[in-house]
């Protein structure tokens, strides 16, 4: 099974490439911009990691990572990259461009990948796209994520879209959206937020980036019945 993880070399993407690195068959292919040096690692640790520096703003790294799907003949797509800082501020604050830039960067690179995914995964009549979202989706947004909690949506519908027109190619497309996690990604946040959050936690712990690899080393060999759907990995905060 030929998997690409995009932004696999930090963070939960590292997670992710770590746990998918230990299925059996599996030949892993994740994509890094900035740490270099963590990817590495990862493809000396693992003799079935190759890593490919692929930077989301630059179009000929793109075309090459498309390339490479259609070489490989890839099995597994997870969209897990998200290349931009999150900009915390309220919506009425926020200049246009940081919603302009966002989605060139952002969702773009996403739609051209998925797309030569898709194309490659017909011709066989196999393939899965697992596409990482946010628990900001689910029940009330947090103040200041505006722009990064669209993104999440805008790719959620694109989700539903490549699970309906392919689920005939025997493709299927799900979602994973986790709360909140301690990355390089919200690293910036205040240390007693962190406490009060894990303290009105049900388990009384900030979900791990190794639980959610977990959820989706799962999807990489589900059955072709679950397909469209977005899984919340949240303890409660989902509960009716």
């Amino acid at each position: 099974m030929k998997i690409l993880v995009t932004g696999g070399a930090s963070g939960l993407g590292k997670a992710i490439a770590e746990k998918l690195a230990g299925l059996q068959d599996a030949q892993l292919f994740i994509t890094y911009s900035a740490s270099a040096n963590q990817a590495k690692e990862l493809e000396g640790q693992y003799k079935n990691v190759k890593v490919i520096k692929c930077n989301f703003s630059i179009n000929s790294d793109i075309q090459e990572l498309i390339s490479l799907i259609q070489k490989e003949n890839m099995d597994v797509l997870v969209n897990n990259a998200h290349t931009t800082k999150i900009e915390k501020n309220h919506f009425h604050k926020l200049s246009p461009d940081v919603f302009a830039n966002g989605f060139a960067s952002n969702i773009l690179p996403v739609i051209k990948i998925t797309q030569a995914a898709i194309d490659v995964f017909r011709k066989k009549k196999s393939g899965k796209i697992i596409t990482i979202l946010s628990g900001t989706l689910l029940n009330k947004p947090p103040m200041g994520y505006s722009e990064y909690t669209a993104g999440k949506a805008y790719l959620l519908s694109l989700s539903k879209s490549w699970a309906a027109e392919n689920a005939a190619f025997k493709i299927t497309s799900n979602c994973v959206s986790p709360a909140f996690m301690l990355t390089e990604l919200t690293g910036d946040t205040d240390e007693r937020i962190v406490e009060e959050m894990k303290n009105k936690h049900p388990l009384k712990k900030i979900l791990t980036t190794t639980e959610v690899a977990d959820v989706v080393a799962f999807l990489c060999n589900s059955t072709q019945q679950l397909n469209g759907v977005n899984i919340p990995v949240n303890a409660a905060d989902n509960v009716i």
